[in-house]
């Protein structure tokens, strides 16, 4: 119960911020809707390919705004209140995770919708999706908590936004590692970005280890240094 409370708390705290969610909604449907109209040529702008990739666009601002929350929360009274509960680690660090789900259903639910009026086939395969993305999009949530447990919430803002241009220019949304080079490529296949249609397949690993990375630094940076 202590950590249902704890999202609910979390929640009210992100949509305190409206403007905020709006771009970061609003952004991603503009490239979706903007990029269909240029007709650029190649299998990277097909609607069906660029509309996963607009998804985990969308989710590199929930690292943003997550690890800006978590570094607030560092600098407030909160950890005085963290350091005195019976809650574990791992129960923050869920509560973190709850509260943003339904900002996340109701993101990709947009993002399909406007991907549907563009031309794309309504199936149960988006369904699929947007199920899948949520386990997806707990690895960019624990990013975001791990920055946040590092960084001050001024800088949060600044790191934050590295994950936003690595998921840019490293996961294929827009070109195709091989026109880059080699080395590019190779960075490529080591970061968790590359390709939205490998979506388990890649994100499963790396959400484990970002999130038992994020709760030991959680515990050891947020909990610790209050006792």
């Amino acid at each position: 119960m202590r950590m249902i409370n704890f999202a609910r708390r979390n929640f009210k705290e992100l949509i305190r911020d409206p403007l905020s969610l709006v771009f970061e909604i609003a952004l991603p449907i503009f490239l979706l809707f903007i990029f269909q109209q240029i007709k650029i040529p190649g299998d990277t702008y097909k609607l069906e390919n660029f509309t996963p990739g607009i998804i985990i666009f969308g989710f590199s601002f929930i690292t943003l705004f997550t690890s800006t929350l978590v570094a607030k929360d560092r600098g407030s009274s909160l950890l005085i209140r963290l350091g005195t509960s019976p809650m574990k680690s791992s129960d923050y660090i869920l509560g973190y995770i709850l509260s943003l789900i339904p900002i996340i259903i109701i993101q990709d639910s947009l993002f399909f919708i406007v991907a549907c009026l563009l031309g794309l086939n309504i199936s149960i395969n988006i369904i699929l999706t947007i199920i899948a993305s949520i386990f997806v999009s707990i690895l960019f949530i624990a990013f975001g908590i791990l920055i946040g447990s590092l960084v001050s919430e001024k800088a949060s803002g600044g790191v934050g936004s590295i994950i936003v241009q690595l998921v840019c220019f490293t996961s294929g949304m827009y070109f195709s590692k091989d026109l880059i080079g080699n080395g590019f490529a190779k960075l490529c296949e080591l970061l968790p970005f590359e390709s939205a249609l490998n979506i388990i397949k890649v994100f499963v690993a790396y959400t484990i280890i970002i999130l038992i990375l994020s709760i030991i630094v959680f515990k050891r940076k947020m909990i610790g240094d209050n006792k």
